[in-house]
């Protein structure tokens, strides 16, 4: 398989770049797997440079994809995380951005029959469990990547990839809230750890020293900040059931706050210590979530949207009013327009589209959340990508053990 090389292609999918392949064309044991690959990026070596990983975290990712073994599924997808400077391969985690490129390939390869202009691709996350469905153009029964949506992170445009997912809610972790709590203290700091897809810690910028606007390379220059943020993630891995995380690339790290280009809030995000240049989608899910959650870090340097018109039942009667109120989700003092007094009024169901604030621009993701549950259940996440072949042959990995 070696010294005739690796059937691969490479593709960009969101704001990461990453390997493809076929399950069938890798070892199928998991350990021949993972030095293969490892070899295949050029790991470890910080500049990768006899192989084809980009000596960063967001270019050095691989997807394994093959039929679905779900006969709900039409594909399966196993992503895998290759670090750049260590002889580690991480199944920890699912990646939304490489997933962008997962229905195309999959069409590409044969796996799934284009469906008309359009085609519906659904993919079983083989890393959680958890299932997406990819929509994207193929018009005359081929991938086309052209179009006119652009993503922040990215130059120019191409076509859109809208991506529903399912089940998301703890993804690596079991549950939405892993450590049972919405706020928790590590290192005297206020955390919202959550898990809507991604293993995120949430905590307040400024208590950490910074304003949260940083440009992220500054960021990376942050010798006492990388520690905090290793030893807030090294226990926070701990709270959240996952155990000893320094080798691992999850939880994520970020940190808010208040919104100042439109958004509803601004994040800077670490993958695990290293500054993030944007965010990625599922880590920009779960950080909305955060901010949905009544009580916890994130909600407090939120701008989210508010107002709207609500059934509320009084001692008297009802009707419909309208209410103001500064955060979507939780209760509310309504005044009685005709009866006076005021109500306490629950709005179990809470989301719509957000949009994220990063380092190089914005991100919009949607979440929907019932908070008539305990804890709140994820509803509903989605979010646009777009994806685009760079090149497809046959990838030659380097002799000898990783």
């Amino acid at each position: 398989m070696t010294d005739e090389g690796v059937r691969c292609m490479l593709m960009r999918g969101g704001t990461s770049k990453g390997a493809y392949f076929l399950a069938g064309d890798l070892p199928a044991d998991p350990g021949e797997r993972d030095g293969l690959l490892l070899r295949v990026l050029g790991s470890p070596d910080p500049r990768q440079i006899d192989g084809i990983g980009g000596a960063h975290p967001l270019t050095s990712k691989v997807a394994v994809v093959s039929a679905g073994a779900d006969p709900s599924a039409d594909v399966d997808y196993l992503f895998l995380q290759v670090a750049v400077d260590e002889p580690v391969v991480s199944a920890r985690q699912n990646c939304g951005n490489i997933l962008a490129g997962v229905g195309p390939f999959a069409v590409e390869r044969g796996l799934v029959e284009p469906g008309g202009d359009r085609t519906d691709v659904r993919i079983r996350l083989v890393n959680t469990g958890g299932f997406a469905t990819a929509s994207f153009p193929t018009p005359g029964g081929r991938v086309d990547y052209r179009g006119g949506t652009a993503i922040s992170g990215v130059p120019g445009t191409a076509a859109a990839v809208v991506l529903g997912f399912e089940d998301t809610a703890g993804s690596a972790t079991g549950g939405l809230l892993p450590t049972g709590r919405v706020l928790d203290v590590i290192d005297g700091v206020e955390v919202t750890c959550v898990d809507n897809g991604m293993p995120v810690v949430v905590a307040a910028a400024q208590d950490l020293g910074i304003t949260g606007y940083e440009p992220h390379e500054e960021l990376a220059r942050d010798a006492a900040l990388l520690d905090r943020i290793q030893s807030l993630r090294l226990q926070a891995g701990e709270l959240m059931g996952l155990g000893d995380v320094s080798a691992a690339s999850v939880p994520k790290t970020t940190l808010v706050a208040p919104p100042r280009d439109g958004g509803v809030l601004c994040t800077r995000t670490f993958i695990p210590v290293r500054p993030h240049a944007a965010i990625g989608v599922l880590g920009a899910i779960s950080v909305v979530t955060a901010a949905l959650l009544p009580g916890g870090v994130a909600g407090r340097h939120a701008r989210l949207p508010g107002g709207g018109r609500f059934d509320v039942e009084h001692p008297t009667g009802g009707g419909r009013f309208d209410v103001e109120h500064p955060t979507v989700g939780g209760r509310f003092d309504v005044e009685h327009p005709t009866g006076g007094g005021r109500f306490d009024v629950e709005h179990p169901t809470v989301g719509g589209r957000f949009d994220v604030e990063h380092p190089t621009g914005h991100l919009e993701v949607e979440v929907e959340l019932d908070l008539s549950t305990d804890p709140p259940t994820a509803v509903r996440a989605a979010n646009v990508r777009t994806a685009r072949k760079l090149f497809d042959g046959t990838v030659y990995p380097r002799e000898g053990n990783p």
